[in-house]
């Protein structure tokens, strides 16, 4: 990475469908050659390189050489931030269902 180029947000990373597939599929095994995930898509290897390079970016993904070869691999402890997230929204939901429901319940009496 240039030193230019900041990391990337979690969020925008996870944002695109193609990145989440890459990451279910990586999720699925130890470790996954490029070629391999490549074939897993109807796009080229540069397309296939370039989400996985935001990724990367954003530490969802870890890469290392073997050989001619790239291997990648799930790093989902930045999925942590999108957890802690949707848990607050989980809790306002929650909680404006309980008001709710003791609306409706109280409308009934």
């Amino acid at each position: 990475m240039s030193e230019n180029k900041q990391s990337r947000d979690v969020f925008v990373a996870i944002a695109d469908p193609t990145r989440r597939q890459l990451m279910q599929l990586l999720a699925q095994a130890e470790e996954v050659p490029l070629h391999e995930l490549t074939a897993r898509f109807s796009m080229g290897r540069t397309a296939v390189s370039k989400h996985l390079n935001i990724l990367k970016e954003a530490g969802l993904v870890v890469d290392r050489k073997v050989g001619r070869e790239t291997r990648f691999r799930l790093n989902a402890s930045p999925l942590r931030e999108v957890e802690n997230w949707l848990a607050f929204y989980s809790k306002f939901w929650s909680i404006n269902m309980m008001c709710l429901d003791q609306l409706l319940e109280e409308e009934e009496e």
